[in-house]
């Protein structure tokens, strides 16, 4: 997918592999990359684990690519996901938000919020963030709001944005949550610059930009894709996922 950057840079900022969740063998996802994209970076967000993150480094570093790579995790919070960017160690899952805000700034790293407010996965909710920012603690905060065209992020995008812009005043990224090759950068984030380091400084001055382009179908990725890719994401990295210990607190925010 390519882009008329006019001297921007982009990163898309939440994409799984096949080490968790994700359909693409680690390889295959940097040849894409650096073959069908212009992205200046991309964030490698698995499931409650940095392994992921870790070997597509090594192998990036082994290699000769015109991008970067940034280590990341989907946290799995016991009210919802929240991607750790810019860590080096593990952020442990299965806790309360407050303190996994606090242990991923504890590191150095920034705090996003993946598909917020979203009822079709786990996602933290408007009253936890708007809880979150009232607090107004220094290591207890969010960086950052995630602009995704994803299936997940689409049904609560607009309500998402206007809060953000009216009420959170959030850093805006955009990442594409991508399990598939053809979904990375559909969703990405606009700065100024083109290194890791720029990006870090462009999300906590508040000066990115999230960005949706077309995030591919259900027929282009294939049914049978689809499928099976749903099935990793159940049979692969169930206790990853959080699927018991937040179940609950899922189900408390779709009742009516």
């Amino acid at each position: 997918m390519r882009y008329n950057r006019g001297g921007m840079g982009t990163a898309d900022l939440h994409v799984h592999t096949a080490l968790g969740d994700g359909m693409a063998e680690i390889p295959e996802l940097l040849a894409y990359v650096e073959e069908n994209t212009d992205l200046s970076l991309v964030a490698v967000t698995e499931h409650d684990e940095l392994r992921a993150a870790l070997a597509t480094r090594d192998a990036w570093a082994r290699g000769s690519y015109r991008f970067d790579v940034v280590l990341g995790q989907e946290v799995t919070t016991l009210e919802g996901h929240l991607l750790a960017l810019f860590i080096e160690e593990p952020v442990p899952g299965l806790k309360p938000l407050a303190p996994t805000l606090e242990a991923v700034h504890a590191q150095g790293g920034l705090c996003i919020i993946p598909h917020p407010m979203s009822w079709l996965t786990r996602s933290v909710g408007q009253r936890a963030i708007e809880r979150i920012i009232a607090e107004g603690d220094e290591g207890v905060r969010f960086d950052g709001i995630e602009r995704s065209g994803s299936l997940a992020a689409r049904v609560t995008a607009k309500k998402a944005h206007r809060l953000n812009q009216e009420r959170y005043h959030l850093a805006e990224v955009g990442g594409s949550d991508a399990h598939f090759l053809q979904a990375i950068g559909s969703s990405y984030t606009a700065f100024e610059g083109s290194t890791a380091t720029e990006l870090k400084q462009a999300i906590i001055q508040h000066q990115t930009h999230g960005v949706n382009g077309h995030h591919p179908s259900l027929r282009q990725l294939g049914l049978g894709q689809v499928v099976r890719q749903q099935w990793r994401g159940i049979m692969v990295t169930p206790r990853q996922m959080g699927w018991l210990p937040t179940i609950g607190s899922f189900f408390k925010r779709v009742r009516p």
